[in-house]
C-alpha cells in the first residue's frame, strides 16, 4: 500500500532488490482515506483485485509466523516449488483487512515490533535476498552469528 517516494526507504528496497535474481516486481496502490475500517476495506479490495486466482498470497502481518532466516528460506523453497505466482502483501498504516488475511495462504511476521509499511518493503527484500543466498550456500548469511 502506498507509493514510495525517493528517500532512504526506497533506497533500502532498491539496494536489495538490485541484488535479487530475478528482481522483485512491485505493484503500488494509493492509500485509501476514511475511518480505519474503511481504509482497510478499500485497500484490501485493491490488493485482492490485483491477485490472480492461482497466486500464492503471503500476508505480512504481526500475527504471522516469525521464522528465522533459515526457516524463511525453507518456506520460500516450498512456496516456489508450488509452481504458482507468489505475492507478498504489505498493508498500509491501518494493516490488512480480514478479507486479505483470509485469502492469504500464509502469513509472515517480521517480529513483534511495529514497522512502517515502507520500511517493511526493504526489510522483506533483504530477507528474500538472504534466503536466496542461503539456498546458494553463499557466505552472505552467517548462521553462526547472533
Amino acid at each position: 500500500m502506498g507509493r514510495i517516494k525517493p528517500g532512504p526507504e526506497a533506497a533500502l528496497f532498491d539496494h536489495y532488490n538490485g541484488r535479487m535474481r530475478p528482481p522483485l516486481a512491485v505493484t503500488e496502490f494509493a492509500e485509501a482515506r476514511g475511518s480505519a475500517a474503511e481504509i482497510r476495506r478499500r485497500e484490501g479490495e485493491a490488493l485482492l483485485a490485483a491477485l490472480a486466482p492461482s497466486t500464492l498470497a503471503v500476508a505480512l502481518d504481526l500475527g504471522g509466523a516469525a521464522p528465522g532466516s533459515e526457516g524463511l528460506a525453507a518456506m520460500l523453497v516450498r512456496w516456489q516449488d508450488a509452481g504458482r505466482p507468489l505475492a507478498f502483501l504489505i498493508g498500509g498504516a491501518e494493516g490488512l483487512d480480514p478479507a486479505v488475511l483470509a485469502r492469504a495462504e500464509a502469513s509472515l511476521s517480521l517480529g513483534p515490533l511495529t514497522w512502517p509499511h515502507f520500511l517493511v518493503r526493504g526489510l522483506l527484500a533483504e530477507q528474500l535476498y538472504r534466503a536466496q543466498m542461503i539456498r546458494e550456500g553463499h557466505p552472505y548469511h552467517r548462521p553462526w552469528r547472533p
